[in-house]
């Protein structure tokens, strides 16, 4: 990504899980060869979300679900089941062109700013890879341990994850502020992973989502030696996003069976 200096910033603030992954899908369909890379930021509502494979009634209880007021969506990226509501979410649209070769060199460039967004925060970041830990795999994101996971003093934090299309690679992930163990633990039918998973509070930072969002973007030029143009999104994009919250994201089709009858 050395050729990328300047990235569109789009921070769509807080929404419900089936508008923030319409947001997503939008943006992806609207870029096109030569468009500026996008970095968004944005924040859920008390949400789940899937990954394109995951299976919700091998691992959720749906009575709990609805008992909670957690709403449910899909995404198009893969990994596990991941909870929301108390942390920051990005998302990164770029040019495949521009990215390395291979998953797993994508995912070690693009998630070394959040390591050093956790070592700003005074904690101790590392990839699972660099300390010899055991992978595991789990339809629930916090339960598995994945070569490039993040680890802070061996325990989990957050979760990343992608999705590639002819032109594009796309990431999005979660930093988790705050952890609501009680609740989102009573969702799952198996080891979710969270009483044993990190949050920024759990580790002792107390910290604003408005601080938050500027200390990562500042991370994130630092890293990437870029710049960023505030933006918002545009009509096209936006009514894309409002068919696609329509049309799939509040879909059972989609959300439960993900089957996507959309176009």
């Amino acid at each position: 990504m050395k050729n990328i200096k300047r990235w569109r910033l789009i921070d769509t603030g807080l929404g419900a899980g089936a508008w923030n992954m319409a947001v997503d899908e939008a943006l992806i369909n609207s870029h096109k060869q030569g468009d500026v890379p996008i970095l968004r930021l944005y924040r859920w509502d008390k949400s789940i979300s899937l990954g394109r494979f995951s299976s919700l009634y091998k691992s959720v209880d749906c009575e709990q679900l609805n008992k909670n007021n957690i709403s449910c969506v899909r995404r198009m990226s893969g990994g596990g089941i991941l909870v929301h509501g108390g942390d920051l979410s990005y998302s990164l649209i770029l040019p495949r062109i521009e990215c390395k070769e291979g998953v797993k060199a994508n995912y070690h460039y693009l998630c070394t700013f959040l390591l050093r967004l956790y070592e700003k925060l005074g904690l101790k970041a590392h990839f699972v890879q660099e300390l010899g830990l055991e992978c595991k795999h789990s339809n629930i994101c916090l339960a598995g341990c994945e070569p490039y996971d993040i680890v802070i003093e061996g325990k989990k934090i957050g979760g990343n994850a992608q999705r590639y299309t002819r032109n594009v690679l796309f990431q999005h992930g979660s930093i988790p502020m705050s952890l609501n163990e009680i609740v989102f633990d009573s969702l799952f039918l198996e080891e979710s992973g969270i009483k044993s998973a990190l949050s920024l509070q759990k580790c002792g930072v107390t910290i604003t989502h408005e601080i938050l969002a500027e200390l990562l973007i500042d991370t994130f030029c630092e890293t990437f030696e870029a710049e960023v143009v505030p933006s918002l999104l545009s009509s096209y994009e936006e009514q894309t996003a409002k068919e696609l919250f329509e049309k799939k994201y509040t879909q059972k089709r989609w959300n439960i069976y993900a089957k996507n009858l959309y176009s």
